[in-house]
């Protein structure tokens, strides 16, 4: 399985991405944070990313989705998987947030980077100019542009290349992924 990041700027489409990746017969992981938030907001709790466990809580449930096996009879493309965020994305999180990195984050980064579970290379989905705000997500354009440092620092350090996908419609940042994609399967077809 070669395991791909989608990152970024909360608001920059990732998600929209991912899913028109899975309608073309790619394996999508997705985002656990937003499904960690939408599942404790409706449980009452307005603001679950104040708890002091939440960054433990995202890693956790992003290593039970990145361990998960493929669905079998998919597509000869699920050989590919593309990942909604990753626990890097996560260590970003603990600094946005001005928490301290957990040894158990700390120690799901080690395994990350040690079993090469994601490829090198990181689809880094450009912001649009704009987040706009949800339940969910509440946070400014500003403060979406510190987050976005804060992604491209923690890939940066432990060793990620960023692939750029540009601000721009859909179709071309589908383009740009899969044309991105193609050239990297085939020049180096085993994972990170």
């Amino acid at each position: 399985m070669q395991r791909f990041i989608l990152t970024g700027t909360p608001g920059a489409g990732k998600t929209t991405l991912l899913h028109h990746l899975a309608e073309r017969g790619h394996r999508v992981v997705e985002e656990a944070a937003t499904d960690l938030i939408t599942a404790e907001q409706a449980r009452g709790t307005a603001e679950p990313w104040a708890h002091p466990d939440f960054v433990d809580q995202v890693a956790a449930l992003q290593r039970r989705r990145q361990e998960q096996e493929p669905e079998p009879g998919r597509l000869a493309t699920a050989q590919v998987q593309f990942h909604d965020r990753s626990p890097v994305c996560t260590l970003a999180l603990a600094r946005y947030l001005d928490r301290p990195v957990s040894p158990f984050l700390a120690a799901e980064l080690d395994r990350i980077t040690r079993e090469r579970i994601y490829r090198p290379q990181v689809f880094f989905v450009r912001n649009l100019g704009f987040c706009e705000p949800t339940a969910v997500r509440r946070i400014s354009y500003p403060e979406a542009l510190r987050f976005e440092r804060l992604h491209e620092q923690a890939y940066q350090e432990l060793g990620f290349t960023l692939v750029d996908v540009p601000a721009a419609d859909l179709p071309t940042r589908l383009a740009t992924v899969e044309a991105a994609l193609e050239e990297l399967t085939r020049s180096s077809p085993v994972s990170h």
